[in-house]
């Protein structure tokens, strides 16, 4: 399968750097300049995505009014997850480059409108919203009846997408990066079988917090391990069309995520006992 630097032509020309660099004007004292940046080591996929469609729409190669490929497409032919891709178009919509229409596909634009759109990842780095303890709620909410339709409604190509994420993860367990795309990937078949447009648009807003929480998780020992057992629970579930059995695997699977994302002082402060 190509990598993302070895796609389609008019999806070529990565350039990123590996320097670090620190901003600041001597004399100056805008809140700005007291900020340290550095220069990226590498983007994320879905950065290198948007990058090379952005080049690909300055260069002329894809015009206003151009269809994107499939999702399924744009993922084999870039090397990445059906995940990556789906960052990507989302931050194209967000720059105005796309517009996605609903059975229609995902088109180029004329870039002169802008999506104004709130980032709940904004929120939470800014403090605007307990992170944490929110997107657990979220997940508990919305996973364990997500898994209960998916059972009923998947079909045999998400199966075979949460099979081959399972597998992935199984030999990953020293490589975050793959198994936190395939995590990902698992999760978003759930959603795509459930067959709701607005579960997917929902998961689609918070994808950056999974992924941050994910990353947590897997740094606790045994986190991906207990992780594993849960999916294969899901998965199982899921295969049989047990609903119930579904349910019941998510919620003990989103448990397990809750206990593994606290910190050594949140679990003691959980375990204490509570005032009448």
């Amino acid at each position: 399968m190509p990598s993302v630097q070895q796609s389609r032509p008019e999806f070529r020309g990565l350039r990123y750097s590996s320097q670090t660099i620190a901003l600041r004007r001597s004399g100056s004292h805008s809140l700005g300049d007291r900020a340290v940046y550095k220069l990226v080591r590498t983007s994320r996929l879905y950065e290198q995505i948007v990058q090379q469609i952005e080049e690909s729409i300055v260069q002329g190669t894809l015009k206003p009014g151009d269809q994107l490929p499939a999702e399924r497409e744009l993922a084999q032919r870039f090397g990445v997850s059906r995940t990556a891709v789906r960052e990507a178009v989302k931050a194209l919509r967000e720059k105005g480059l796309v517009e996605a229409y609903s059975g229609r596909g995902t088109f180029i634009t004329d870039g002169t409108t802008q999506a104004v759109r709130q980032s709940l990842d904004l929120m939470v780095k800014i403090g605007q919203v307990e992170g944490s303890t929110h997107l657990a709620e979220l997940r508990a909410i919305l996973e364990p009846e997500i898994a209960g339709l998916a059972a009923a409604r998947i079909d045999d190509s998400e199966l075979a997408t949460m099979r081959e994420a399972v597998a992935i993860m199984d030999r990953s367990n020293q490589d975050p990066d793959a198994y936190i795309e395939a995590d990902l990937d698992f999760h978003l078949a759930l959603a795509e079988a459930a067959n709701n447009p607005l579960i997917l648009s929902l998961l689609d807003s918070i994808v950056g917090l999974l992924r941050e929480q994910r990353l947590r998780i897997f740094r606790v020992p045994g986190g991906p391990e207990r992780g594993q057992v849960h999916h294969k629970k899901i998965l199982e579930a899921v295969e049989r069309h047990d609903a119930a059995a579904a349910r019941q695997a998510m919620r003990e699977h989103l448990q397990q995520v809750s206990s593994d994302s606290q910190g050594p002082n949140e679990k003691r402060a959980s375990s204490k006992p509570q005032p009448n």
